[in-house]
């Protein structure tokens, strides 16, 4: 649900699909010798990128990139999407 004042998002609204990882690694971050915290899941690519809690924060670093939107976290448990443009999160 959008915050108090706000519209609800209309990328995360206009998805369907909640595609599985081929994998559960942050490529970026194997590339780099380095370790991650969570992983997310662009729901525009399939690029998996580290969370802001770990060290390269390379799924931010993705949209800020390619402009794609919307991820998903894929760690077990996470029932959510957010959409990075309009800071909103939805619980699936």
């Amino acid at each position: 649900m959008a915050p108090s004042g706000r519209r609800p998002c209309e990328h995360l609204a206009a998805i369907t699909e909640l595609p599985e990882p081929a994998n559960h690694v942050c490529q970026d971050c194997v590339a780099l010798g380095d370790s991650w915290v969570h992983l997310r899941l662009c729901l525009d690519c399939g690029h998996i990128g580290c969370c802001d809690s770990s060290k390269n924060r390379h799924a931010t670093a993705h949209y800020r990139h390619s402009g794609h939107r919307v991820i998903r976290g894929i760690e077990p448990g996470e029932r959510w999407i957010w959409c990075f443009e309009d800071e909103q999160a939805i619980q699936l």
